[in-house]
């Protein structure tokens, strides 16, 4: 499905009755919601669920913009309300990878917004680009597009506690969408800034008795499970769940395990 954000057109999937609680899906870098896999079509049994293509990435329009994670937090309260969800009404966020980064950015500033947070392997306290995250960027800038296909191939393998579970149509989607127009500029825009800011802790700490489930594989590569802790020292009232034989995305090699994680807690 399609609908105009401030004259942009954004891709997002929707699921279930606006009659139920609701639960926002927010992907990671370079990603869409295709990653989500069934999972947002599963919980619909009981939420209504969405899974929204940031602008810039997936389906979404890519307009030339300052990708920070602010731009992208405005653009979930305008997604949001184009939905026209009753205000009265909470919502749940799930956010990956960027996307918790940005879940969390927006929960801080829409607080009485969000009823409780989900972060899978989130960015927001790393500082600097982790090697597998430059890799992830220089692969993305590689123009020979043999070349490009080859080393992305290569990070998207480490991403998984088994690289033999990647799948070859997982690249060639991913690179048919960076080929877009404006879609390098977003991603190295996007990654600029998520790597080289933080979560403000002065303001994080309005977050510490938000019900929130951070989820880790507990083989990531991108993001190592160490920032869990990290995490936790923040957000005190979270329960935390490390996903054994997964990496950045345990959602993708373990789903069963994860959605029953997930419905238990929301």
């Amino acid at each position: 499905m399609y609908k105009s954000i401030n004259g942009n057109n954004i891709r997002y999937d929707e699921y279930g009755t606006s009659n139920r609680s609701h639960v926002l899906f927010v992907h990671g870098l370079g990603s869409s919601s295709i990653v989500w896999r069934d999972i947002p079509e599963a919980l619909s049994k009981k939420f209504h669920t969405i899974s929204v293509d940031l602008i810039g990435f997936g389906g979404s329009d890519k307009p030339k913009e300052d990708y920070t994670i602010d731009f992208f937090s405005q653009f979930i309260k305008d997604f949001i309300a184009s939905m026209k969800i009753d205000p009265d009404e909470k919502i749940c966020l799930i956010g990956h990878s960027l996307g918790g980064y940005i879940a969390i950015d927006f929960t801080i500033k829409n607080t009485g917004i969000v009823d409780k947070l989900v972060l899978f392997d989130s960015s927001g306290l790393l500082g600097k680009p982790t090697p597998l995250l430059l890799d992830y960027m220089n692969s993305v800038k590689t123009t020979d597009k043999k070349l490009r296909h080859e080393r992305i191939t290569r990070v998207f393998a480490q991403l998984f506690a088994d690289p033999s579970r990647l799948l070859p149509v997982i690249v060639d989607i991913f690179v048919s969408v960076i080929e877009r127009p404006g879609a390098k500029e977003a991603f190295e825009s996007a990654f600029n800034n998520s790597t080289s800011t933080t979560i403000d802790s002065h303001q994080i700490i309005k977050l510490r008795d938000k019900k929130c489930l951070i989820i880790w594989g507990e083989k990531d590569r991108l993001i190592p499970v160490s920032f869990l802790s990290q995490f936790q020292n923040f957000l005190k009232a979270s329960e935390t769940v490390v996903i054994k034989d997964a990496g950045h995305s345990p959602f993708v090699e373990k789903t069963a395990i994860v959605y029953q994680k997930l419905l238990d807690f929301l």
